[in-house]
Formats: C-alpha cells, structure tokens, sequence
C-alpha cells in the first residue's frame, strides 16, 4: 500500500488556518475602524471619507480570501493523503472511501456532515484514543456556528447598508453611517469566536493525526493486529537457522560376519 508523508503538509495547512483565523478576526474588527471614519465624515459633511470606510473594508477582506483559499487547498490534500495511509495502517477500519476526503468538503449539504466523519475516522484509527473524539465534536460545532452565522450577519448587514441614503448631505444621514458601525460589531462577535474555536481545534486535530501517522510511517509498526514490525524494516526477525541434523554413521557394504549399516 503506498502511504504518503503529511507532516510538512500539516505545518503549512496549520499555519494557513492561523494565517485565515486571523485575517477572519481583523475583517470581524473592522466596524471600530468604520465608526471612527463615519464621524469623522459626519463632522466634516464629506462623502469621500465614508467611501474611504468601504473601500478600507474591502482591502481587510482581500487577504481573508486568499489565505481561505490556500486553506482550502491544503486542507483537502492533507485530509485525502491522511486517510490514503489508513488503508496501509494494519487494523484500521475506516467508514468511508478516500474519494470522500476530496467530495466532502466541495458537495454542498455533504460538507455539513462528511468532513466530520472523515476527521473522526482519521483521529480514530491514527491515534487511536477514544478520548480525543470530543475535540472533532468541538470543532465541527464552531466550524458550523460559523458558517451559518457569518452569512447570516453579512445578509443582514447588506439589508441595513442598502437602507442608508447613498448620498448623505446632513448631520442626520451621516449619524446613520455612525450607527450602522456601531451596531455591526455586536453581531459580528458570535461568528468571529465561532472561527477562533473553529481555528484553534482544527490546528490541535491535524497537527495530533498528522504526528501519530508520520511517527508510525517512520516505525512501520501496525498497532494492531499484526507482527511487531513489517517485513524488510529494522527490527524484523532473522530467518531462523535451519535445524541442526543428528549425524549418521556411513553406509558401508555388507560384509561376511559384519552388522548392516555399521
């Protein structure tokens, strides 16, 4: 069976998610930045500052994109190679194909449930410690409060920007934009904390599967059942040596008086 390495894979996925959990909490933080320039335009009656406002949002979420799209990319490969080296991993016994560590995450409706399966199937037979399969269950919560959430506030927070005058004149129209900031950040908590929880659990998970996958690929020692090391690794058992055979007299010819086989 061939298996494949994940550790420097998990390194770059892990710090990818960090890299995304962070860029996802600066984009969740920006309404105290917008606040401050919706009055300072309010006090200067200048539009310019508050297209600055959206533009300054735009530019904190260009990087949340990219990182998430690298997130995606090396989540998807480290989850196909994890679960590839189940099937070399003698006395695992996973619950789906390694076709679902790819469709999982890309079919919509299967990616609310068949990622979690496929992480508690490779925390199960990697680690093999039932007592960690609550870090999955953590994970996969926050991991879905987030989702929900996020596109639930950003639905909600497009409703109330597109209520607002576009061209404000008076010190009323630019108090709307002041208070559409300071009402944005309170709804933007709950995913936000969703995400860091989401984010820290994941890293925790992949860098804990990846450790206890590449420590048995080194070893190439199946937990169990199985012989205490493979066949042609460092470790496993010499040919025994051939049994030794009792001697025996020569054969000699019979001879007048003589006993056969003396």
């Amino acid at each position: 069976m061939p298996t494949y390495r994940v550790r420097g894979l998990a390194v770059a996925g892990a710090s990818a998610v960090g890299a995304a959990t962070l860029c996802y909490l600066l984009t969740a933080l920006f309404p105290l930045v917008g606040v401050r320039m919706a009055r300072s335009a309010a006090e200067q009656l200048d539009r310019d500052v508050l297209l600055g406002a959206v533009l300054a949002e735009v530019l904190f979420s260009v990087p949340y994109l990219l990182a998430l799209l690298t997130v995606g990319t090396l989540v998807v490969i480290w989850t196909w190679r994890a679960r590839k080296n189940l099937d070399a991993f003698p006395g695992a016994v996973p619950n789906l194909s390694p076709a679902w560590a790819i469709a999982g995450w890309l079919v919509p409706l299967a990616n609310l449930v068949v990622p979690a399966r496929v992480l508690a199937d490779l925390l199960r037979n990697s680690v093999w410690q039932r007592r960690q399969s609550w870090l999955v269950g953590v994970w996969w919560a926050s991991w879905l409060v987030f989702l929900i959430g996020d596109r639930f506030v950003a639905r909600a927070e497009q409703q109330r920007y597109d209520r607002l005058t576009e061209l404000p004149r008076n010190d009323a129209e630019f108090a709307t934009y002041v208070r559409f900031y300071e009402d944005a950040l309170a709804p933007r908590l709950v995913p936000a904390v969703a995400c860091l929880v989401a984010g820290i659990a994941f890293v925790v998970l992949v860098r804990r599967i990846s450790a206890a996958q590449q420590d048995r690929l080194s070893r190439a020692v199946p937990v169990w059942p199985g012989q205490p090391v493979w066949p042609g690794r460092p470790g496993w058992p010499a040919p025994a040596a051939p049994m030794p055979v009792a001697p025996t007299s020569p054969q000699v010819p019979p001879t007048p008086g003589g006993t056969i086989g003396a």
